[in-house]
């Protein structure tokens, strides 16, 4: 994934990476027998989650898992991690250390902070240690069998839980020959090929990070 083939495919990223406007306006002249302005169309719950551009704020976070993370400014926690690119702030997250390890042994940590808008499902700690540290060790240790693994774990487009849920079923990753990812089910309940959401909508500078405690496998749901 030394390339993440994001340059190739331009990273189709994210159509929309500011909030379309709310509201319409009536024109500026007043309007003959009221010259009270109409009020402001409020902003939808949806455009409000993030749901449009899938940018989420830290009220948009859950799961069981979240609840572990650093309080306040400390490294690593939601406001910490916030404006800092998806790499940088993983190296914070203390749930993701064994996935950092795996993006710092790709050289991938410059390719995913320089992205503009992405989705990343972040194996934690515990997903990895199922391999066992043989596995995880012999996937160090050689580059080209490791890419296509984490590229399977982002998609070229952010999402926030409710873009997931709308998205018809299945989303492709950068891995494209490994086949669609299959999401089911919505907000606590929902999984990623089988793997559940530990802490989802975690909001960074470039990406919505999903914690998963599965490693995705590539070629899963290929028929």
């Amino acid at each position: 994934m030394k390339s993440l083939r994001i340059a190739g495919l331009g990273v189709t990223a994210v159509a929309a990476l500011a909030l379309s406007a709310c509201g319409s306006s009536t024109g500026s002249g007043s309007s003959a027998g009221s010259n009270t302005p109409a009020p402001a169309a409020p902003m939808s719950s949806s455009m409000a989650s993030g749901a449009s551009d899938g940018v989420t704020t830290n009220a948009d976070v859950f799961g069981p898992a979240c609840s572990q993370l650093p309080q306040g400014s400390a490294a690593g926690s939601l406001d910490s991690m916030g404006p800092q690119p998806v790499a940088s702030a993983a190296s914070t997250n203390p749930l993701l250390t064994k996935l950092v390890a795996a993006v710092k042994a790709t050289n991938l940590v410059d390719t995913l902070n320089s992205q503009s808008a992405i989705t990343v499902f972040a194996p934690a700690d515990p997903a990895f240690a199922a391999l066992g540290d043989a596995k995880f060790t012999e996937l160090a240790n050689n580059p080209s069998q490791l890419a296509p693994i984490l590229q399977y774990h982002v998609l070229p487009k952010r999402y926030d839980a409710k873009g997931l849920a709308a998205a018809g079923g299945s989303v492709t990753s950068l891995d494209t020959a490994g086949g669609p990812l299959k999401i089911e089910g919505t907000g606590d309940n929902m999984t990623v090929n089988g793997a559940k959401i530990l802490c989802g909508n975690i909001p960074t500078k470039n990406a919505t990070v999903f914690v998963i405690d599965k490693v995705l496998t590539p070629g899963t749901n290929k028929s």
